[in-house]
């Protein structure tokens, strides 16, 4: 049985030069060929291909996070990114939302067809050029999140994303100038002189992103709490907003807490991987993604979590698909309160 490729790439010419190349390989199929991202979200459900090769530059196309939601919900799809740019951003932070390859487009088609055979067997695939980038990253001991600010925090978490200064600007509400500023200290903290590689130590130290419950509810230290065990807790929304405030609401209730922030799946999957938390907030709906199938790759990675479904639109049939997920309960929005906080708190640390 053939492979079935799909070529993504808003130039026709450039998709002709793939397919030719391509067509030298007897055991591969072209079944699919789209210009931007709408289309190639379809056509990924209409002809379900073995393997995409991607420019991630095409029009309404976020790369990060679509590559992301694409990962999750096609986890054995064989990812290449063809690409004529080796911008640190591109580079390692498709590589952390889990494609399989980064090929420049300078390079020979020759080389084209060696990384599609080698994506296809398994194996990851770095065009030569980008290797000396991606192995000069000598990052120091691990820094502790209370080192940073909570801005610094935030642009870290959107510097994940892919996003440029511009758009870190204009999601906090800040001049690209301070945003600049920001990033020449986070430098400096974390020892580092890039975005590659300021992304780069953020994966190796999810940590760095944490926010104690202290620090969430802005308490003094000496403030005591009823709650005496230390607990991670994950936090699996969309809404920035949203999320900060439940951060907040935990860390006046668990000031020992550790909390995590993820706003799709590929993060949720990666932080669990990782710090391995012991409670989990999900919410139904995660922009175009499905907080149920986020809670089962979650419990498949920490059976032991305790996965708790959220919704602002409680639904019956989410209910049960949630709880035959995996998740021990679903909760309206509505409900979240604090002592509804702290009863499931409670629970989790026995």
């Amino acid at each position: 049985m053939k492979v079935r490729v799909l070529l993504a790439d808003d130039h026709a010419l450039v998709r002709a030069g793939m397919r030719d190349a391509l067509e030298e390989l007897d055991d591969l199929e072209i079944v699919a060929e789209v210009g931007d991202g709408p289309t190639l979200l379809a056509a990924l459900e209409q002809v379900q291909p073995d393997c995409l090769l991607i420019d991630v530059t095409m029009p309404d196309f976020e790369p990060i996070s679509t590559i992301r939601q694409i990962r999750a919900r096609y986890p054995q799809l064989k990812i290449l990114v063809v690409s004529a740019y080796d911008d640190d951003v591109y580079v390692q932070g498709l590589l952390g939302a889990g494609v399989d390859g980064y090929h420049l487009k300078e390079q020979p088609l020759s080389d084209l067809r060696l990384a599609v055979q080698r994506v296809l067997a398994g194996e990851r695939w770095i065009s030569g050029s980008l290797v000396d980038k991606l192995v000069s990253y000598a990052g120091g001991s691990s820094l502790s999140s209370t080192s940073l600010t909570t801005r610094q925090r935030d642009i870290l978490h959107l510097l994940q994303q892919g996003l440029d200064n511009q758009t870190i600007a204009q999601r906090l509400g800040l001049s690209v100038k301070t945003v600049e500023n920001h990033l020449t200290r986070l430098y400096r903290l974390l020892n580092v002189q890039s975005r590659l590689e300021a992304v780069n130590y953020v994966m190796k130290h999810p940590g760095v992103l944490a926010v104690s419950g202290q620090k969430a509810a802005q308490v003094p230290a000496s403030i005591e709490a009823d709650v005496h065990e230390l607990v991670t807790i994950l936090l699996v929304d969309d809404n920035a907003r949203y999320r900060r405030q439940l951060r907040r609401m935990i860390g006046k209730i668990c000031p020992q807490a550790t909390i995590y922030e993820a706003e799709d799946i590929g993060e949720a999957v990666h932080l669990t991987e990782r710090v391995s938390p012991q409670l989990v907030l999900v919410d139904v709906i995660l922009g175009e993604e499905d907080g149920i199938r986020c809670t089962r790759r979650i419990k498949a990675l920490q059976p032991k979590s305790r996965v708790i479904l959220i919704s602002a639109y409680p639904d019956r049939e989410f209910h049960r698909l949630g709880l035959k997920a995996g998740a021990v309960a679903f909760l309206d929005k509505k409900d979240l309160e604090t002592a509804t906080l702290q009863h499931i708190i409670d629970d989790v640390t026995g």
